[in-house]
């Protein structure tokens, strides 16, 4: 007590070896720093791990055209129930239908995962092909953009009808083959180079 009064330290006599280490000494700390950066080579470095890259992360589809189109009310169709399930009830005959119009707006709804969007892209496609005749030649280049941003999303379309989107667009192409008019299978050909024809084999 009287040599702390006076200023002493108590651990005065002992040698410089025993005396306990301050407590302001320096500590070092760790840097955090980038992977294939300079700082990462240096002392007391960690590095930090990739980003998550997000490979299993949903990714909501954007909002298509036809999303846009149908809740407008611009498409000619409701939902109709029946006992073998749904369809479309066309407002007007298909065969009136401006196909230059119409048929690249279903292309393009075949990217939505959402009832009734998905349905009805899908089967509004099968029913307009199906009554198109002569009109869907023309409307081929205008469908090619849709059908290629389709066909690489990665999705499993074969939960409704055992079909996924490959067999999809081959069947597409098939039926413009079939209901296109005679020079149907050149200009298919001369969009998708790699389409063999379904009426020469």
């Amino acid at each position: 007590m009287v040599a702390e009064k006076e200023g002493l330290s108590p651990h005065k006599d002992r040698p410089p070896q025993l005396q306990e280490p301050l407590r302001h000494a320096k500590r070092t700390k760790k840097q955090v720093s980038d992977g294939f950066t300079i700082k990462a080579m240096m002392k007391d470095t960690v590095v930090k791990g990739p980003p998550a890259a997000g490979a299993f992360k949903e990714r909501p589809t954007k909002p298509t055209a036809f999303r846009k189109f149908y809740e407008r009310g611009d498409f000619p169709i409701a939902l109709e129930h029946d006992t073998r399930g749904n369809k479309i009830a066309w407002k007007v005959e298909i065969e009136k239908l401006d196909y230059h119009h119409y048929l690249p707006l279903f292309f393009d709804g075949l990217c939505e995962m959402q009832f009734p969007y998905e349905f009805f892209a899908r089967q509004g496609i099968h029913d307009m092909l199906e009554h198109g005749g002569n009109k869907i030649l023309p409307v081929i280049p205008q469908l090619i953009i849709p059908i290629k941003i389709n066909s690489g999303d990665g999705i499993d379309y074969s939960q409704q009808k055992r079909e996924n989107i490959g067999d999809l667009i081959q069947e597409t192409l098939e039926a413009f083959e079939r209901y296109g008019g005679e020079d149907a299978y050149i200009n298919i050909k001369y969009m998708v180079p790699t389409y063999q024809s379904c009426l020469l084999n």
